[in-house]
């Protein structure tokens, strides 16, 4: 299990699930930062699909975003989660089929039996943390 220093550090691709387009909302400020530090971010939201945000294109999918990377040999490493608590099961077997490295699940998001899904599957898992935050933290 890495720290979140290492998942950070090691890290080069974040989908973003349920990335918003409007600016006020927290999972545009965080994509909208982590894209400022250099990450790729990979918008998630079947909402927008086919469209951009932050000057990438959407995917209905998690699968739909790695079988497009998957050509170029770039693989998500975070996916990282703005959706409720009950919704994230299925990410989790989403994340683990895409081969990712990380689940991440925003601030307030917890569910323990899709940590335990992606922990089994190898996958490393970190809840109720926000990556701008701790981003942020490793480089005070």
């Amino acid at each position: 299990m890495r720290t979140i220093a290492q998942i950070l550090n090691d890290s080069k691709t974040i989908a973003i699930v349920g990335l918003s387009n409007k600016p006020d909302r927290a999972s545009f400020g965080v994509a909208e930062y982590l894209q400022g530090q250099g990450y790729r971010i990979i918008p998630v939201n079947p909402a927008y699909a086919g469209e951009e945000i932050l000057g990438e294109k959407v995917y209905a999918s998690l699968q739909e975003a790695a079988d497009a990377l998957a050509p170029s040999g770039t693989r998500i490493d975070i996916v990282d989660c703005f959706r409720k608590p009950e919704d994230i099961p299925p990410l989790a077997r989403d994340a683990i089929a895409i081969r990712a490295g990380c689940l991440w699940m925003q601030l307030e998001i917890e569910n323990q039996a899709a940590a335990d899904l992606a922990r089994a599957a190898g996958l490393d898992v970190v809840m109720n943390h926000c990556l701008k935050i701790e981003h942020r933290k490793l480089n005070a």
